[in-house]
């Protein structure tokens, strides 16, 4: 019997170390995606605020969704490719609303980097199709595979391409070295960031909850970039 209780006393205490490990983990994590939202905001603030960004404020407010991705790093140790984290929010309404709660995404793959310079770039896409949101609710989205995408409009540019009723389903822009340009993200794949999405909103939520129906209400810590998207959209 004393043996037993000596036993039951080792696995509690086990227990209790291990959800206190996991608390520092969580808090740490929850803390990257307040930054990473954060961040998100800011770069897309100023692309919206460059001296050449109007044509990307002016298609800004046919989007249907927005994805900002900062600081894409190079992958390392010789292989191809970027990998970044950032936010993904979509319109209510079939595209026509207020924007929605913010769905946590990856991406990876492409060669965008190469093409701007540097080791990290902040990369801007705009969903222009009903089509493309119905995209991003799979598992994974290669651009210029599973949907066409152009370099996004600055400065004076003005095209069939970058009118409202363009032909590519998505507009994509990148920073690097404090410069914004349209780039190309053939080859780029998109993927939900489960973990990132389930700890910003405390469980397991589906994508179409946040992306079409948007009927989870908006984290605090996105607050700031619903925002940026709010006041650039009018």
């Amino acid at each position: 019997m004393i043996h037993k209780e000596a036993s039951m006393r080792k696995v509690l205490s086990g227990l209790i170390l291990l959800l206190m490990c996991q608390v520092p983990i969580f808090a740490q994590l929850d803390d990257k995606i307040a930054d990473r939202l954060y961040e998100s905001a800011k770069v897309f603030d100023e692309l919206m605020n460059a001296p050449d960004g109007g044509p990307a404020k002016k298609v800004l407010k046919d989007a249907k969704c927005v994805a900002v991705i900062p600081a894409v790093k190079k992958a390392a140790l010789g292989v191809g490719g970027q990998y970044g984290r950032g936010a993904l929010t979509c319109k209510k309404d079939n595209g026509k609303g207020d924007w929605g709660p913010p769905s946590m995404i990856a991406i990876s793959g492409g060669s965008f980097g190469l093409q701007l310079g540097g080791q990290s770039n902040d990369v801007i896409m705009l969903f222009m199709t009903p089509d493309s949101v119905q995209r991003l609710l799979k598992e994974k989205v290669t651009v210029g595979a599973d949907m066409s995408a152009a370099a996004g409009p600055l400065g004076r540019q003005v095209s069939a391409e970058t009118s409202p009723t363009m032909r590519a389903e998505i507009l994509t822009y990148g920073r690097s070295r404090g410069v914004f340009a349209g780039i190309s993200l053939k080859g780029a794949v998109l993927s939900p960031d489960k973990d990132a999405n389930k700890s910003l909103y405390k469980k397991e939520v589906p994508a179409k909850d946040l992306l079409l129906t948007g009927s989870m209400p908006i984290p605090e810590p996105a607050r700031k970039l619903i925002d940026a998207l709010t006041a650039a959209a009018k």
